[in-house]
């Protein structure tokens, strides 16, 4: 299978499925930077410099990290606060992110 990299532009708003174009998740110490495996010490770099290079960095995180699941979880929010006012960037909350479908009523 040929290796795919990510393109910029309109692909990167609706890309592909990945696992139709052979990109493997990373292994443990390992993230993933426009489809192709790094070391995590990379991936967190290009983050980083993405983020402080953005114009308008946001960051949108779900409920696993609002909700104080576990300790863990509570972990992770407080890095992602200290990570927005940091940068600094906006911080957007997506509680629950399941698509809104019609309602259907059968018995009409």
């Amino acid at each position: 299978m040929e290796t795919y990299e990510m393109q910029l532009g309109p692909e990167g708003f609706l890309p592909p499925s990945v696992s139709t174009l052979g990109v493997i998740g990373p292994s443990s110490g390992q993230g993933l930077v426009l489809g192709k495996r790094v070391p995590m010490e990379h991936a967190i770099e290009e983050a980083a410099r993405r983020l402080l290079q953005a114009k308008n960095p946001t960051i949108f995180p779900g409920p696993l990290v609002l909700w104080a699941w576990n300790e863990q979880a509570k972990q992770e929010a407080k890095a992602v606060k200290a990570l927005a006012d940091a940068v600094p960037a906006k911080l957007i909350p997506m509680a629950d992110y399941r698509p809104k479908y019609p309602k259907i009523y059968p018995e009409r």
